[in-house]
């Protein structure tokens, strides 16, 4: 059985360690916000933060993730009022949303070490693949990122809009016919 810490909070999972981190957190977790891609660590679908560094998970066994701290998309924050997923909402970088979540992680990882990365840096540290090719938007919410981590503008300037936290966390009504 193995111990980890998951968005901060100490768990133990019953599955062999040889597991890929990804299954253990879809399948024993329940965090399906982490995607299964492409199995082999390139496409980034599967990015989480181990110990603050961007890495894939389908690449990490449970064994290895052992007494480690792991941050899924899920627990980046529990409003989605982090710059990066506030940025990316604001710049409209979403198309599927597929390879969205790996992306927003990989992002985060980057700020926390580089707080104004060039676009040279965005592209070395975000290697994820996007099948609808929103790079361009990706740049732009990364810049945004930035400047709202650095309170130089509210996730709500113009000219696009802001997204409540309580409104982004809270349950989506069913559809009606």
């Amino acid at each position: 059985m193995a111990s980890l810490t998951v968005n901060s909070q100490p768990v133990r999972i019953a599955m062999a360690g040889d597991t890929p981190l990804l299954w253990a957190l879809r399948d024993g977790l329940n965090l399906t916000g982490t995607k299964y891609g492409c199995g082999a660590g390139d496409c980034g679908a599967c990015m989480v933060l181990v110990d603050g560094a961007a890495q894939p998970a389908c690449q990490l066994s449970l064994a290895e993730a052992e007494g480690r701290s792991i941050t899924t998309i899920e627990g980046l924050s529990l409003d989605r009022s982090h710059p990066v997923q506030q940025a990316f909402a604001a710049e409209q970088a979403v198309q599927c949303g597929f390879c969205t979540p790996g992306m927003v992680i990989a992002v985060a990882a980057l700020l926390a070490q580089n707080p104004h990365p060039d676009a040279a840096a965005v592209k070395a540290a975000v290697p994820n693949l996007c099948r609808c090719g929103v790079y361009p938007r990706v740049l732009s919410a990364v810049a945004r990122a930035v400047r709202i981590a650095a309170h130089e503008e509210g996730p709500d300037a113009a000219p696009h809009p802001h997204i409540a936290p309580a409104e982004a966390a809270r349950a989506v009504p069913a559809m009606r016919r």
